[in-house]
């Protein structure tokens, strides 16, 4: 029987039982102004005030939301049973989820092979709890899977480990365990285990041809520049300066910097050489 019938059937229910007691309230207060000699049978229903009505319990609402919530999509409904499960970290039998979300799983079998076959649900063959894709569950086991991987592991993989795995990450970070650091083909953070056993140590020469290297002057050509490398520009110059051309704005090119240095060596030139200009001084 479809659950709607059954709202109905408790509506018709409840009607029939208000009219019941309002009938057998107006008959006691009838035959308490007319006093019988023989005393009258004790009625089997409470005594009802008629300035107090009966009140039942409202559960149509309930039940309302209830027939929605399994009336919605199979999707939707999945949802609610990931979501509880996410939160709870918690095994679950199809009787606990219906009273926690009101999904019937054991009365649908699109939900039940749509759980048992979502890689984010783990079921045992009683029980549905949720499944992270890395399995850990405190700040020294992430710690050690971090450790295992030496090229990098997305933080969004880790995300779902547990429900505090984030503040954790900034904990080791904090602690100078890990390095958090920035992809920018995907602009998400990449944790990196640092081991104090291996210490990194920089040449100075090494520093020195860093530092000189002299980049293009020019966007374009920066960008180039890391396209054949292989890497991806975080900005587009060229696309810019196009809507800037549309819009009528023209991008003012940025003044080239004096060369202090050949400043210094003109004015050296000239101390040496004062005959040059001996005939300027004369004129």
């Amino acid at each position: 029987m479809a659950l709607q019938e059954k709202l109905d059937r408790f509506k018709q229910q409840q009607e029939k039982c208000q009219s019941m007691l309002s009938n057998i309230a107006a008959k006691s207060a009838s035959s308490r102004s007319t006093p019988k000699p023989a005393p009258a049978a004790a009625s089997p229903f409470p005594s009802a005030r008629p300035s107090a009505p009966v009140k039942f319990s409202n559960d149509t609402e309930r039940l309302q939301h209830i027939n929605s919530i399994r009336k919605a999509p199979v999707g939707a409904q999945m949802k609610r049973v990931i979501d509880i499960l996410f939160q709870t970290r918690q095994a679950f039998t199809p009787e606990q989820i219906n009273e926690a979300c009101y999904v019937d799983v054991n009365g649908n079998k699109d939900v039940f092979e749509g759980l048992r076959k979502n890689p984010k649900v783990n079921y045992d063959g009683k029980r549905f709890s949720y499944k992270a894709k890395h399995d850990v569950k405190n700040k020294n086991e992430l710690l050690v899977l971090i450790r295992k991987y030496i090229e990098g592991i997305a933080v969004i993989d880790l995300r779902d480990a547990y429900p505090n795995v984030m503040e954790d990450l900034q904990g080791l970070k904090a602690a100078g365990q890990i390095w958090l650091l920035s992809n920018f083909d995907s602009q998400e953070d990449i944790a990196f285990p640092n081991d104090p056993r291996v210490p990194i140590k920089v040449d100075d020469d090494l520093k020195e041809l860093f530092r000189s290297i002299e980049l293009p002057r020019d966007m374009l050509d920066i960008e180039k520049d890391l396209q054949k490398n292989g890497m991806k520009p975080a900005t587009n110059t060229a696309k810019r300066r196009a809507a800037a051309q549309v819009q009528g704005i023209t991008s003012k090119p940025k003044p080239r910097q004096k060369n202090k240095e050949f400043s210094k060596k003109a004015k050296l030139t000239n101390a040496h050489l004062p005959e040059l200009f001996q005939s300027l001084k004369n004129s």
